[in-house]
């Protein structure tokens, strides 16, 4: 082991390069933002200029250069206190006062990061994800560290890897999975990791670093990582296995997990796409499919000491499974719709957003919705079925509508805002008599005529299927 170690140390990064850009990869967000440290918060003592054509060592990530644009990734990005309380507010004071022992326990191997804090977050088909935020100290250090090795080992990734990568989105995983289907590929096989983040197993993964940096303090550092612990309820917890999701480093390190699949499916001439955990392979046959199936889930078990999840793995036609939010339409040219289950989730939050009993005037509750919505559409714009998207709209307004009924409670007031808005005595005096609930008076003639689509526009609503690019 001594004498693998001293070759290890002699041996060049085969890996470097000079293209690429480093991006803040944080668990929480598909892709962070990135701006300049306001506070002009200057990190003392940093040494030499980053060369990505030169070995990696401890002393290019301690870079001035490349901690400063750390510090400034890491306050843009924000994001919750860890175990000790430090907001990102306090981190560029902190780092003045101590830098100089931290630097220097980085550069002799002693660094010990502190326990991530164990946080939950709903998830979209039920149950809770376990995020472990680390503190933001480690968080800047995690993010230089990220900054260092994400230009050397980013061009050895797969093509075919979009998740938590520089120039690389979603959209473009649905895209070119929906150009698989379009070419004949009509079955797919979809792989379900069973807690992938929690099981990464850590000999393994150390393994492939080994192979990509040479020195052992960068290898040291980055196990101290994996191995921090977690703090749950004031309790501390050893972590034997995993990379917890929160941290910068975390998704650099499942892509390199995970790139080792890439290179079996690819050795096997497979069309697949891998957004992170999420992994779509596309075959011409269902029989083809299960074969596959059967293949790579033995492969994930024994090489990569992971778990495939039965129950959310099948192999089925595409327009029946959901892909980062994204479905098809059957056919030999396939459109991008909205999965069922994004819609039915979307549909859930602008119920609890337009709840009859939530007491604000219609301009507040239609500010709110509309700062959802646009986040919304932001990201399922790019489905080819505007229709569907016409019917989300007439719901929304439809509840709106609602909403403004319930809040006109009685006869008299209905009748009062029935007439001030146009409508005939009349068809104002049969609406406000009216028997029916709320939800079915909602699409009356009387109430579209009163509040109509205009109105809500006029308010600042969105229109989706306006949206669709």
């Amino acid at each position: 082991m001594d004498a693998r170690r001293q070759k290890t140390r002699q041996e060049p990064d085969r890996h470097a390069t000079r293209h690429g850009e480093a991006v803040s990869a944080d668990a929480l967000e598909h892709e962070a933002s990135v701006s300049s440290n306001e506070d002009g918060g200057q990190v003392p003592h940093a040494i030499g200029p980053t060369d990505q054509q030169a070995p990696l060592t401890m002393e290019v990530i301690l870079d001035k250069t490349n901690l400063q644009t750390a510090l400034s990734r890491v306050t843009a990005n924000k994001g919750a206190a860890g175990v000790d309380g430090m907001t990102v507010e306090q981190l560029p004071d902190h780092l003045r006062r101590s830098w100089p022992a931290i630097r220097e326990q980085l550069l002799n191997g002693h660094y010990k990061p502190q326990p991530v804090k164990r946080v939950y977050i709903p998830k979209p088909d039920g149950g809770e994800r376990a995020l472990g935020i680390p503190t933001v100290l480690d968080r800047f250090i995690q993010q230089a560290l990220l900054q260092a090795l994400s230009p050397r080992w980013e061009p050895t990734f797969s093509d075919h890897s979009y998740g938590f990568r520089p120039g690389r989105s979603a959209h473009q995983a649905v895209e070119r999975a929906q150009g698989y289907i379009t070419e004949g590929h009509g079955w797919v096989v979809d792989i379900d990791l069973e807690k992938f983040f929690d099981r990464v197993n850590h000999d393994l993964l150390m393994g492939r670093v080994m192979k990509r940096v040479s020195d052992l303090r960068i290898v040291k550092l980055i196990r101290a990582y994996l191995n921090a612990g977690v703090m749950e309820d004031g309790l501390v917890s050893g972590s034997n296995e995993g990379t917890s999701q929160g941290g910068p480093l975390s998704p650099l390190l499942s892509n390199l997990v995970l790139d080792e699949l890439d290179k079996e499916l690819e050795k096997r001439g497979h069309k697949f796409v891998r957004y992170a955990d999420d992994c779509n392979i596309y075959v011409r046959s269902e029989r083809a499919g299960r074969r596959v199936m059967e293949g790579i889930s033995d492969f994930i078990t024994r090489k990569l000491k992971l778990k495939v999840n039965a129950t959310k793995s099948a192999v089925d036609r595409p327009g029946r499974r959901k892909f980062l939010g994204f479905s098809f339409t059957f056919g030999s040219k396939p459109k991008r719709r909205i999965a069922p289950k994004a819609i039915e989730k979307m549909k859930k939050r602008v119920r609890e957003l337009t709840k009859r009993t939530r007491g604000v005037d219609a301009k507040r509750m239609v500010e709110t919705l509309s700062v959802y919505l646009r986040g919304w559409i932001g990201y399922f714009g790019r489905c080819q079925t505007p229709s569907v998207l016409d019917g989300l709209d007439s719901w929304i307004r439809r509840r709106l509508r609602a909403v403004a009924w319930k809040q006109w409670k009685r006869g008299k007031r209905r009748f009062k805002e029935l007439t001030r808005r146009g409508v005939g005595k009349d068809l104002a005096a049969q609406t406000a008599g009216s028997k029916h609930n709320v939800w079915r008076i909602s699409r009356s003639p009387a109430l579209s005529m009163a509040l109509p689509n205009r109105l809500w526009e006029g308010l600042g609503l969105p229109k989706l299927s306006a949206e669709v690019r």
